[in-house]
């Protein structure tokens, strides 16, 4: 079940002024976790913060195309947009699938 589909079950049975409550610290909180991802460096790996870094991002909707390039104990390929990331990947002796930012893994070396 999507959590909006829940929201509009539950919501009718709530007084009005309470709805409008929790529709007003609901959106402070996401607004509040997606600032707090733009401007948080994703820790490491074997950080003990990952695990509140992934509750933040998740709180935030921060998936798909709103992700961060840099994610945990990955780093991302930056290059200028109108250069092919498999010549830059070349130049470095990565493999070129393993560049992309939303990879999910740090780049490997090219066989």
């Amino acid at each position: 079940m999507d959590w909006t589909s829940l929201f509009q079950t539950v919501l009718p049975y709530l007084p009005a002024q309470y709805a409008g409550d929790l529709v007003s610290i609901l959106t402070f909180l996401i607004a509040a976790a997606a600032l707090a991802v733009r401007f948080w460096k994703p820790p490491a790996s074997t950080s003990k913060l990952l695990p509140l870094f992934r509750i933040v991002s998740a709180i935030a909707q921060a998936k798909g195309w709103n992700t961060s390039a840099y994610q945990p104990d990955a780093k991302a390929l930056m290059i200028p947009a109108e250069a092919s990331r498999t010549i830059e990947a070349a130049k470095l002796g990565l493999d070129p699938a393993s560049t992309h930012p939303k990879a999910g893994a740090p780049p490997k070396p090219s066989a």
